[in-house]
């Protein structure tokens, strides 16, 4: 699995980010309290890790899932996270949807030699006219 404690750690810099955006821009922040945050979120995210597994396995299920994390939120009592994660995961699964719809519309490009010949004369008539 892991051979450090360390390993499990977020990196400092994706920390540091989220600390600067949660916090006013006036307030410093110590790299102790950096440390000490990255540690406790890297708990946080085992912990919550520990309670989906715990929630698929009670389904037979041995893939996590969106509703197995929001199931462990529910059993580590954060249940005030539920809602607003529903909403981001909605969010989220809209932008991937209009991704794939946007590539399924887009025709296939023609990559042989006769291709590129008839794009460059449509070029060439689009700056003609």
């Amino acid at each position: 699995m892991v051979e450090r404690i360390e390993d499990l750690n977020l990196p400092n810099t994706s920390v540091t980010r989220l600390i600067k955006e949660a916090i006013p821009a006036d307030v410093k922040i110590s790299s102790e309290c950096r440390v000490a945050l990255a540690r406790a979120t890297s708990v946080f995210v085992l912990y919550l890790t520990s309670a989906a597994t715990t929630a698929a396995q009670q389904k037979n299920q041995k893939s996590l899932t969106a509703d197995h994390v929001l199931k462990g939120l529910e059993e580590i009592e954060f249940e005030s996270f539920i809602e607003p994660l529903k909403g981001e995961l909605e969010n989220f699964r809209k932008m991937i949807k209009s991704r794939k719809d946007k590539k399924a519309a887009k025709p296939d490009a023609d990559t042989t030699v006769e291709g590129a010949v008839i794009d460059l004369e449509n070029m060439e008539n689009m700056q003609d006219g």
